[in-house]
């Protein structure tokens, strides 16, 4: 279960300078440069297709331009994933383990993390569709494994994300407590590997 926890995370939108290419993906940039930086306590549900509650979590979560995000998941059971602005760290103390890819790796793992990046080829890949006050963003290419993330605010303040897989699993991220990066919040996006603990560096993969 802390598995799915983990994964849904990693495929969240990280959100700075989305280029616009349709009227509702203009009005969601409008949207998201009003949020250049959040640090926010989250709480979790994830259900299966029969909206059966599978996992509840519990955590924090940062974002700060550019390509920076933190999302620390505290209970049940701790991991973290830090995103340093070039490199893509997720980390699991209890096995005592940390992989490592680039952005453009964790954008392929998990195509909906294409928020992170502002480049028109990326985002001609989905469709974004608004409802109210929430934004639906699916990926074109069925063979993806997100099958829609909305994300939803109230006035400019980001306050829901739902990930919804394509076995049905939806992951409902619920955001409090809410404000801007700090200073001394800085340091939530630098990553530093602990002392023994196995890396999976796929970066050196890629190239090889």
């Amino acid at each position: 279960m802390k598995k799915i926890l983990t994964i849904a995370a990693l495929s969240l939108p990280m959100f700075y300078q989305t280029p616009a290419f349709a009227a509702d993906a203009d009005e969601l940039k409008a949207k998201l440069t009003e949020v250049n930086s959040l640090k926010a306590n989250f709480n979790q549900t994830v259900t299966d297709i029969n909206n059966k509650v599978i996992q509840t979590g519990e955590g924090v979560f940062a974002l700060s331009h550019p390509n920076q995000f933190y999302w620390h998941l505290t209970a049940p059971d701790e991991s973290l994933i830090v995103a340093d602005g070039a490199d893509v760290w997720v980390y699991n103390p209890f096995a005592e383990e940390v992989s490592v890819m680039d952005i453009n790796q964790a954008i392929n793992a998990s195509p909906i993390a294409l928020l992170v990046h502002s480049d028109d080829a990326t985002w001609s890949q989905y469709t974004v569709s608004q409802k109210g006050n929430c934004f639906d963003i699916s990926p074109k290419d069925t063979d993806s494994g997100v099958s829609e993330v909305q994300v939803c605010f109230d006035a400019n303040q980001l306050t829901q994300m739902v990930l919804k897989d394509q076995q049905g699993n939806i992951s409902d991220f619920s955001l409090t407590n809410q404000r801007a990066i700090a200073e001394t919040d800085r340091d939530l996006f630098k990553f530093i590997v602990p002392d023994d603990v196995d890396i999976d560096d796929q970066r050196l993969k890629m190239t090889n």
